[in-house]
């Protein structure tokens, strides 16, 4: 194996873990998240149709953002089996680097924070050899701390081709990879797959991430300029992912031209106060949920209870409410020791040139969604 990492013992890909029993699909109007997203999305459109200033009916952001801020950072984390009959997700949630590392290596930046979700294929070897070896290899980089982007471009390069060197190693198995790396208010999300992050901004979601389907216009395109081919939606008619680490069946062999690749995109935020909290989970979620109404579930959740791992366990529930057909894995990151705050919301303020009329529809739109 190369870099002599010693690879961790995988579990049997045939391995089962304990999942919460199916439940029915609730009724539509007990989801009050859901009904909070489709609401919005009706009065935006009836905003257009009447002419009216869709910047007035946006919620009202607190003025005095401080420019000293400094995230605090705790998280919590929740993986269910789901329908399937084994388990190939996985996950990691660093809250503190430097107490994970400990003293040994001083050039990370405090405060720092490391979190990431892997969603396995065609066994487990390849998603457990990730989750422990991924952060090992960011570390370890030359380009560590100075250059974050290429460190973790070289780090996911690296662990795919660990799996292609490895003899004890399924070589065949895959796994997408996306990881959010935190240092101070500096955060750096990296994407290898159909994992999403999103970002929670005063109750708006904020996309992070892009899922790497086949059919994604631009990862289509990079794949027939490849040589490859999408076929029913899967890359060669094999995979459903545009980019993962492993599966060297598709690949080929080591150094040849493969329109699977294991390199991520990234996506770099600077955090301030309005940043309440991340979202980051493997597809079996956004499958069955938009990124809004998970955002709008733990806003609501976090200010009832502000407990992040009882919020990452509702959204695997919601998900299996809503029968998701996949293993599930959902982990909530909180940048504050702080529930979120109340959101004011404004008077609507319209344009002179509306119409009697047009005030009359707008009322009639607003009360249908009360």
């Amino acid at each position: 194996m190369s870099g002599g990492v010693e690879p961790e013992t995988p579990p049997s890909s045939g391995g089962s873990a304990t999942g919460s029993p199916m439940a029915r699909k609730p009724p539509r109007h007990q989801l009050t998240a859901i009904r909070h997203c489709a609401s919005s999305a009706r009065i935006a459109a009836a905003s257009t149709d009447l002419g009216l200033d869709s910047g007035t009916l946006s919620l009202i952001s607190p003025p005095d953002i401080r420019p000293s801020f400094l995230p605090v950072f705790r998280s919590g984390s929740c993986a269910n089996i789901g329908p399937k009959s084994y388990m190939e997700d996985e996950h990691v949630c660093i809250d503190s680097l430097i107490e994970h590392l400990g003293m040994l290596t001083p050039a990370i930046p405090a405060p720092g924070a490391f979190y990431g979700v892997f969603d396995g294929h065609g066994g487990t070897d390849a998603v457990c050899f990730v989750r422990k070896n991924l952060l090992k290899f960011i570390i370890e980089d030359g380009h560590f701390p100075n250059s974050m982007e290429k460190a973790i471009r070289s780090a996911f390069v690296k662990a795919d081709h660990a799996i292609a060197d490895s003899l004890s190693l399924d070589r065949n198995s895959g796994t997408t990879a996306l990881t959010a790396l935190i240092f101070g208010r500096t955060l750096l999300v990296a994407n290898a797959g159909d994992c999403r992050a999103v970002l929670g901004k005063r109750g708006r979601a904020v996309e992070l991430s892009k899922d790497h389907k086949p059919s994604c216009k631009s990862e289509k395109l990079r794949i027939e300029n490849l040589g490859g081919i999408v076929f029913d939606g899967y890359l060669n008619g094999q995979l459903s992912v545009a980019r993962a680490i492993g599966d060297w069946h598709v690949k080929g062999s080591k150094g040849s031209i493969s329109p699977l690749t294991p390199e991520p995109e990234f996506q770099e935020v600077r955090l301030t106060e309005e940043d309440e909290f991340l979202i980051i989970g493997c597809d079996g979620l956004w499958d069955v949920m938009t990124s809004q109404c998970a955002v709008s579930m733990v806003r609501k959740e976090l200010m009832a209870h502000n407990d992040p791992e009882r919020c990452s366990r509702e959204l695997v529930q919601e998900a299996l409410r809503r029968d998701t057909c996949d293993n599930l894995t959902a982990v909530v990151v909180c940048f504050s020791a702080d529930p979120p705050p109340q959101i004011e919301i404004p008077r609507f303020r319209v344009r002179r040139s509306i119409s009697m009329e047009g005030l009359h529809m707008l009322k009639g739109a607003l009360d249908s969604n009360a």
